[in-house]
């Protein structure tokens, strides 16, 4: 299995709403960081849907190392 691109070191701090359906992009390459614009496209990549439970900030995982899906679980720290 391939690895992602590190998009970032750093999280992507974003206000979701509540029910919304978020598209994050696992392979590094999206032009629209954090989310999914389709780079992915011919890898084995795919986008990850994180649904909002409530309205709040989400910090969505920047390096796509995280053990924590989209988002963010501190193993940028160790990159």
């Amino acid at each position: 299995m391939s690895k992602p691109e590190i998009a970032s070191k750093t999280p992507f701090a974003i206000n979701v709403e509540q029910g919304k359906d978020y598209w994050w992009c696992s392979c590094g390459r999206s032009k629209s960081q954090p989310f999914c614009d389709g780079s992915h496209k011919g890898s084995e990549f795919t986008p990850v849907k994180y649904t909002a439970d409530e309205n709040r900030t989400v910090y969505f995982c920047g390096c796509k190392h995280s053990g924590n899906g989209a988002l963010c679980d501190g193993t940028h720290k160790s990159l």
